[in-house]
């Protein structure tokens, strides 16, 4: 169960890296609401993790999650580059998260 909890922290941390880019975007008061609402929601999600797996593992997953899933948020929505070096690079980072997962 603690590796969802990890999975869906990352999601918290994509979203709220996606919520600054909009924010950055149009400076609204609701934006800067959703960035503080999407990390909250991450860093609940981490600190439940954390109950069962070890602070360097869980960290080190969450980042790597979250920053494989906001290049692909990047690639998807905000246009990008999807060149085949930043791919190789991504896989890099999920292979080393997937690495973490198997030795725990």
């Amino acid at each position: 169960m603690y590796w969802i909890y990890l999975v869906i922290a990352s999601f918290g941390e994509i979203f709220g890296v996606a919520s600054i880019n909009l924010y950055l975007k149009k400076k609204t008061g609701y934006r800067l609401l959703l960035i503080v609402l999407t990390f909250s929601f991450g860093f609940l999600f981490l600190r439940l993790a954390m109950k069962g797996i070890p602070l360097g593992t869980a960290y080190a997953v969450w980042t790597g999650l979250g920053a494989a899933g906001a290049v692909i948020m990047g690639i998807l929505f905000f246009k990008e580059s999807a060149d085949w070096k930043r791919i190789a690079f991504l896989f890099c980072i999920i292979i080393g998260a997937v690495g973490l997962k198997i030795i725990e």
